[in-house]
């Protein structure tokens, strides 16, 4: 009875999280799901016409990346609000609640955002990619990683903000850094070898990388492949245990 109670407990604190979050603000501002339609699907039109169609599947899987990575991001200014505004993570910390849980309620929050920018891409997926199941099954773990990455970050610097006006300059620069400028919406081929190497310092280019081989689109060895996969969960776990470890749940 203990287990089931606690359970129920866990799922309770998980919807919470995904009310207080996302469900609120759909229904009383819905200006808020423009911002996470537009933005994936701006650059992925942009690239369409410069390339003449020549990468719209490439630009697709781009979309998908950045729509997840911002999704995990936008943890960092919706947490900072939350924790400053509302002192919820106050009343948190003094509930049985722990951080995980916390953490994982809000990042469901984000996902609700992000599937009007999802149903979209998936739309146009199904006229500029063809994959088998196997290839959909690991192009959604490379999703899935981006995005445990992307809230583990977000998570963490949420903790350490002061205003949400610092976490909003924070969101917009590493989602620049990480979804913007790598090579995410075009092959790291368009990229001269001299200035290649420094796209590899972002863990989206591995994830590019692996949803273009997927999609037929880049060619890598296997070799490559055994090494995107290796450094995008090594960094998503080493992220995670930050996140862990190093974020300030209660203050001191």
């Amino acid at each position: 009875m203990a287990g089931k109670n606690r359970e129920r407990s866990r799922k309770s604190q998980l919807f919470a999280g995904i009310l207080v979050n996302s469900v609120y603000e759909m229904q009383n501002y819905p200006v808020v799901l423009l911002n996470t339609v537009l933005s994936p699907l701006s650059i992925l039109l942009v690239i369409v016409f410069v390339s003449r169609g020549s990468l719209f599947g490439v630009a697709i899987e781009g979309g998908f990346i950045m729509a997840m990575f911002s999704a995990g991001m936008s943890l960092s200014s919706d947490l900072s609000h939350l924790k400053n505004d509302f002192k919820l993570q106050d009343m948190i910390v003094s509930s049985p609640t722990s951080w995980f849980i916390y953490m994982i309620g809000i990042s469901f929050s984000e996902i609700v955002y992000a599937i009007p920018a999802l149903v979209v891409l998936t739309i146009l997926a199904s006229f500029g990619l063809t994959l088998t199941f196997t290839q959909i099954l690991e192009f959604v773990a490379v999703l899935l990683l981006i995005f445990v990455a992307s809230i583990s970050i977000g998570y963490t610097l949420s903790t350490f903000s002061s205003d949400i006006v610092q976490s909003f300059a924070f969101t917009r620069l590493i989602s620049t850094l990480f979804s913007t400028i790598p090579p995410v919406y075009y092959p790291i081929t368009y990229i001269p070898l001299p200035f290649r190497y420094l796209a590899y310092l972002s863990p989206t280019t591995y994830a590019a990388e692996l949803v273009q081989g997927i999609g037929g689109y880049l060619s890598l060895s296997s070799t490559q492949v055994i090494i995107d996969w290796t450094v995008l969960i090594a960094v998503t776990i080493t992220l995670f245990m930050l996140a862990k470890t190093k974020a300030r749940w209660r203050e001191v």
